[in-house]
């Protein structure tokens, strides 16, 4: 047993050493550069100030605290929404029975597609100036393309909450799918026999039988959404930014000194999504301690 254990340790060591190095590293040096530790600029006190500055001050404050927010309400309407549909394409799925193999090919087509693809498609197709607009006011449907509403570049990050959607719907849906697709339909038809209609063996059987792989995949999607900042930096506003946008704009500002900021900022970013990383983390043990006992 110890032999297969050092075994596992040492075939696992290379990569794990890149990753902590490169990981670990990056997060040390993060946060010591939010401190304000800058010797390149003569900065060289260590202190809490660029976090006091993004929670209060005048000059950065606002903007944090809108990001936020925004962050927030995109990575929640991002996951609520790709959670509702993927459980309902998997469902339909599921229930189809000629083709099924086709529509799950279908479904899970767009996987490998990366996510500024996917934002550059919502541009050309959602902007006023995009193709929708253009070929609404060609049908007449429109009296020019600027009457198209505004679904990209808006405030409400409407725009950037398509473009995820469509991304991780397919990601939900493929695992829920997996799950729906292992278990026995012996609980749905005795609901059924006892007088269940559909919506309650939905509410009272099957959501209950799918919801650890459910919500453990939306906390990823959320973690994922919360921290990247290719989607919204092509499909986002100039105000608000969201965090991970808003951090790169501080580090790109031409005051050397909002460095300490930008990285407070990132480190705020990491401390929210690595606790969501442990909250899944925690979910998955507890699952498979339910499927051991």
């Amino acid at each position: 047993m110890r032999r297969r254990t050092w075994r596992l340790v040492a075939m696992l060591a290379p990569a794990m050493t890149v990753v902590v190095l490169l990981f670990g590293g990056g997060l040390v040096y993060g946060f010591v550069r939010s401190l304000g530790w800058q010797p390149l600029i003569g900065s060289t006190d260590v202190s809490l100030r660029a976090y006091s500055n993004i929670l209060t001050s005048a000059r950065y404050a606002e903007q944090f605290w809108a990001g936020l927010g925004l962050s927030l309400w995109i990575s929640l309407a991002s996951t609520a929404l790709s959670a509702a549909l993927a459980v309902a394409a998997a469902l339909l799925i599921r229930s189809t029975r000629r083709g099924q193999r086709l529509s799950v090919f279908l479904f899970q087509l767009n996987l490998p597609i990366p996510h500024i693809v996917a934002a550059v498609g919502i541009l050309f197709l959602l902007s006023q100036s995009g193709l929708v607009s253009r070929l609404g006011a060609q049908l007449g449907l429109l009296d020019s393309p600027s009457d198209f509403p505004v679904l990209v570049r808006d405030r409400r990050g409407i725009g950037i909450i398509l473009s995820y959607v469509w991304k991780e719907v397919p990601f939900i849906g493929v695992i829920v799918l997996a799950v729906l697709q292992s278990l026995s339909r012996d609980y749905e038809e005795i609901a059924r026999n006892l007088g269940a209609n559909a919506w309650q063996r939905f509410v009272y059987v099957i959501l209950p039988l799918i919801a650890p792989a459910l919500l453990s995949t939306s906390i990823i999607v959320f973690a994922f959404t919360f921290g990247a900042f290719e989607v919204p930096g092509v499909l986002g506003v100039r105000y608000p930014r969201v965090l991970p946008v808003l951090a790169l704009r501080f580090f790109t500002d031409a005051d050397l000194n909002a460095r300490a900021e930008a990285m407070a900022v990132s480190m705020i970013i990491t401390v929210i999504v690595m606790a969501l990383v442990a909250a899944y983390m925690q979910l998955t043990r507890r699952d498979r301690g339910r499927n051991g006992a």
